[in-house]
């Protein structure tokens, strides 16, 4: 059994989508000083790698505090897509998805709404990418609306290619939180 961890490492210099706020990790507690170390973290919900809730584009959608904790773990399988142009096509996306953890390996490319629509048919769990957005505010609509959670800025999926894994990435339980940051995982053999 092995572990891979799919998860940026937060700080200064972890990038942040246009516009958000930046990660500022300050010291609160030093052991010399008061016998204990400690931080405070100022970063917005979408930091790092991070799980989107249905609340992040639908209004009056679950929130991350509101949706259930089997949705943030299951079967995963990367999917390589890197090698296509432009967005993320329908004949891209496997056919066999159900109740999967769908992660793409995109090399920046994002999917396109055909296939979010095909993702939904399958009837696929969550599904994942590498880039900072899995894609529009129309492809985060149609995944949302149909209550699958969407993780952002995975990293070093391409160890997994072409391996069933194990996918674990739990969200903190931020009360009418829009998405949050994870610590996601995949376990193999």
């Amino acid at each position: 059994m092995g572990i891979v961890d799919l998860t940026m490492r937060l700080g200064k210099e972890t990038p942040t989508f246009p516009g958000d706020p930046e990660i500022e990790i300050t010291p609160w507690s030093e052991i010399e000083g008061n016998g204990f170390y400690m931080n405070v973290i100022k970063m917005g919900e979408h930091s790092g790698t991070h799980v989107d809730a249905p609340a992040h584009f639908i209004k009056g959608g679950r929130t991350i505090d509101k949706v259930p904790l089997e949705r943030f773990m299951g079967i995963g399988i990367v999917v390589d897509v890197r090698k296509g142009d432009g967005s993320i096509k329908p004949e891209e996306v496997p056919d066999k998805v159900s109740g999967k953890i769908v992660l793409f390996l995109t090399g920046g490319r994002e999917l396109s709404r055909e296939a979010a629509e095909k993702l939904i048919r399958g009837k696929v769990k969550a599904v994942g990418t590498d880039a900072m957005s899995i894609g529009s505010e129309d492809v985060h609509r149609i995944l949302l609306l149909a209550g699958v959670p969407i993780y952002e800025n995975l990293v070093n999926l391409d160890k997994l290619v072409g391996k069933e894994f194990l996918f674990i990435g739990l969200p903190l339980k931020i009360e009418r939180g829009s998405g949050s940051p994870v610590r996601a995982i995949a376990i193999t053999g």
